[in-house]
């Protein structure tokens, strides 16, 4: 539709904030009655450009089970979030945030998965939280799955490669749908969940050793599980609280071609067809075309009951949400180096990178917030999206001005997306607060505007101590983006 005038900034109610995962900052994860979970059986990286977080085998579940401590397990101790959430809540708020956005985890609240009963300790916990939230009118934007579930899911079905896992976590999500229902306006199923074609980490099914062939059918079979899972849950909440929102959650990982070559610009169209594939399913609620031919090519057949495709055609979810850390490089004739990076490809030589590797592209993201805008015509989140650097304390101050960089320049190009039309509901950049990396399990893997006294070991006094980010990002809170 032609308009004479277009929008020049952040609209009035936009959502700043920033994001969490259960997982990450809570800790106590043996205390009130929670059960373990599949993030809690996963080894501290040897080195910051290793991934831990799929290297979980039988051998090395057992081992994690019978270990009943936390120093190779660091997402066990998390920053002890589980104590602190008043104190941390409370900066939040100094900050501005219009939003929090945050995961329950499940195995607090169903500690084996399947219990009979919820666990009323690990409720009880939220409806604390919410209520700080709301002290202080925060909204609370909460994520369902974010890289955990109860690991005795993983010892009875495999974790989501078992279809019995669908009913165990609509259950779960009904029992928080009920709980808090018009105390949360914004949910999110699975958080990341294209990075399940990496395995236990998000599926929760340990395949590490079979054949490739072998793992991706494992894999994407456990991600047609949630899918359904994903799209029963929307209905759920649709029926219980028609007031609160419900979104998909993509690591958005746009491609380029390293060449003109036409080989290669299709190899990048490839490659953005594979990460865009979960968002067609959850938006659009149908398996795209172009993937039956990647699973015909691959011999991967999807298991499917008769109502499946019914149920996600029916339920496609309100929003579409997405992280944003980099952008990726591929030809048709290589893999590339990508160690670092989160996804496999070549390096950029235009673009920078961080401490572990990440390479830095702002105007990629106004260039993803536009594919999907186009793509999808539904609203759009930026739900993570960061700086993940080793700060140094000295003095008691920590001056992080290349994170204020960082975020900025991310910033400018939100700005600019809007400016080309796109709706944007918001930004909760990710890790607020330093936290336990997901991918190496550091804690030198620093995000936050809030430095958190712990380091690698967990020794530390668990101080919060604002960094020079800390005013800035206020200022752009309250200046509604204007003033970066």
């Amino acid at each position: 539709m032609y308009k004479e005038t277009y929008p020049k900034t952040f609209p009035k109610g936009f959502l700043w904030g920033g994001a969490t995962a259960a997982n990450q900052v809570e800790g106590a994860w043996n205390i009130d009655g929670k059960g373990m979970s599949t993030a809690e059986v996963v080894q501290k990286a040897d080195n910051r450009r290793q991934m831990s977080m799929s290297d979980v085998t039988q051998e090395t579940l057992q081992v994690a089970l019978a270990d009943t401590t936390v120093e190779r397990y660091p997402k066990r101790r998390g920053i002890d979030f589980y104590h602190h959430y008043k104190e941390d809540i409370a900066l939040f708020a100094e900050m501005g945030f219009k939003v929090y956005r945050f995961s329950i985890a499940w195995s607090r609240i169903f500690p084996k998965g399947e219990d009979q009963v919820p666990n009323e300790a690990g409720l009880v916990f939220y409806d604390h939280v919410l209520a700080e939230l709301a002290k202080y009118d925060i909204k609370p934007l909460v994520t369902l799955s974010h890289y955990e579930m109860p690991i005795a899911l993983t010892q009875k079905y495999n974790g989501w490669a078992g279809r019995e896992t669908i009913a165990a976590f609509n259950r779960f999500t009904e029992t928080v749908f009920n709980r808090y229902k018009k105390q949360v306006p914004y949910w999110l199923t699975f958080n990341e969940i294209n990075t399940g074609t990496w395995g236990f980490h998000e599926t929760g099914a340990i395949d590490k050793g079979l054949s490739e062939k072998e793992q991706l059918q494992i894999r994407y079979q456990a991600l047609h599980h949630q899918f359904v899972a994903s799209a029963i849950a929307t209905k759920q909440l649709r029926e219980i609280d028609s007031t609160a929102k419900i979104g998909s959650m993509l690591a958005r990982m746009q491609t380029y071609p390293a060449t003109p070559n036409p080989k290669d610009v299709r190899a990048a169209q490839l490659a953005d067809e594979k990460n865009l594939f979960f968002t067609d399913v959850q938006a659009r609620g149908e398996y795209p075309e172009y993937m039956n031919r990647f699973f015909h090519e691959n011999d991967i057949v999807i298991q499917m009951a008769e109502d499946d495709q019914a149920i996600l055609l029916a339920n496609p979810v309100d929003f579409i949400s997405f992280s944003y850390y980099m952008t990726n490089v591929t030809a048709h004739d290589q893999v590339g180096d990508g160690a670092g990076n989160m996804a496999v490809g070549g390096r950029n030589p235009y673009l920078k990178e961080s401490d572990w590797g990440w390479q830095i592209d702002p105007v990629g993201l106004r260039i993803s917030l536009n594919t999907m805008w186009d793509r999808y015509r539904k609203p759009l989140f930026i739900v993570e999206n960061g700086l993940g650097a080793l700060d140094k304390l000295e003095n008691g101050q920590v001056h992080d001005q290349y994170r204020i960089d960082y975020l900025r320049q991310h910033i400018e190009q939100m700005k600019e997306s809007i400016k080309d039309g796109v709706d944007l509901l918001g930004y909760t950049m990710w890790g607020p607060i330093d936290l336990i990396s997901f991918s190496t399990s550091e804690m030198s893997k620093r995000y936050g505007f809030i430095y958190v006294d712990q380091d690698d070991n967990g020794e530390g006094t668990l101080k919060r101590i604002k960094k020079d980010s800390f005013e800035w990002y206020q200022q752009v809170i309250k200046t509604n983006g204007e003033q970066l």
